[in-house]
């Protein structure tokens, strides 16, 4: 069975209808399992199972079980959460092949078309990542220990869009290769809080080694497809890339809130909104942030949880 993977919680739920309507746009038929975020989604729940088609991941106690071995093995000090790892379930849930999508992008096709691609391959990506070299994913030491090679280097990707299948390796040669990052921090550039990137980017260049790029893919150059670059142009509710003559595939809002003002807001408004009637008025975010005084309770009683829990 194929399908689509999605994490989401409450907190995200606008980008998650905005992303279900783009999909659902050009595809009504493959399957879409969310996994929750945290325990703050039964809003989110509740409207993407009734109105999107969309199912919920079937077995959450595996899920959290996951993402705490995973956190104690290598988290603490990096993330602040075990939920960063959400979406490492997918290589264990019922979808043999599957695609997943963050919730802060819309697509423009029926994305789930490329899972052809894995007739061939065993993972697939589909973005511009490696342009920048190993930033927001390796430090230097992975060349200096010979860890990857210059060439394994060039498949660098985006964590927030890829494919694969079920299985290709177990739960305990996961946790191996979590320790193993673990015995090696100074493999990884965590600098701009690429949270789960660069690990996710260890696991896959270290064990998958039939990988396809869809830029770089057999028939030709593909689009871009990162928010922040701004020529792409407007036909219609979709992009052109102009540099290679291809619609984009798809929009990913990395490191963007998404709100008036950002880049291509039209596009996702578009999504958002479509079929109903868009807001007159956005209220204004205002991100508070917490002081050296809440910032220690909060580490406290994060200390104290895992000291329960252990």
């Amino acid at each position: 069975m194929k399908g689509i993977y999605i994490v989401a919680n409450d907190k995200v739920l606008d980008n998650t209808i905005a992303l279900l309507k783009s999909i659902r746009l050009y595809d009504y038929d493959t399957p879409i399992m969310m996994i929750p975020f945290d325990e703050n989604y039964q809003q989110v729940a509740e409207i993407v199972t009734s109105k999107y088609g969309v199912e919920i991941y079937p077995d959450l106690e595996f899920v959290n079980n996951l993402c705490n071995n995973l956190y104690n093995i290598f988290g603490q000090g990096f993330f602040n959460t075990p939920n960063k790892q959400k979406k490492q379930a997918c290589w264990f849930g019922p979808f043999d092949e599957f695609l997943y999508i963050d919730v802060d992008i819309v697509v423009f096709e029926k994305i789930a078309d490329n899972l052809k691609y894995l007739e061939d391959y065993d993972f697939l990506c589909c973005d511009y990542q490696y342009l920048s070299g190993i930033k927001n994913v390796f430090t230097s030491k992975v060349i200096e220990k010979k860890i990857f090679t210059e060439e394994q280097l060039k498949n660098v990707f985006n964590s927030g869009w890829w494919a694969s299948k079920k299985n290709l390796f177990t739960e305990n040669e996961l946790y191996e290769t979590f320790a193993e990052c673990a015995a090696h921090t100074e493999y990884f550039d965590f600098s701009e809080k690429t949270t789960d990137q660069p690990i996710f980017n260890y696991i896959v260049l270290k064990h998958i080694s039939r990988r396809l790029n869809l830029v770089r893919r057999p028939e030709g150059k593909g689009p871009g497809s990162w928010a922040g670059s701004p020529h792409f142009q407007r036909e219609g509710d979709r992009l052109i890339d102009p540099k290679v003559g291809k619609p984009v595939q798809y929009l990913h809002w990395a490191g963007f809130r998404i709100e008036p003002g950002c880049p291509y807001w039209d596009i996702w408004e578009h999504y958002r909104y479509l079929g109903e009637a868009k807001p007159t008025y956005y209220p204004q975010k205002i991100e508070t942030k917490k002081s050296l005084g809440q910032r220690f309770i909060d580490k406290v009683k994060n200390i104290a949880r895992q000291i329960k829990k252990s």
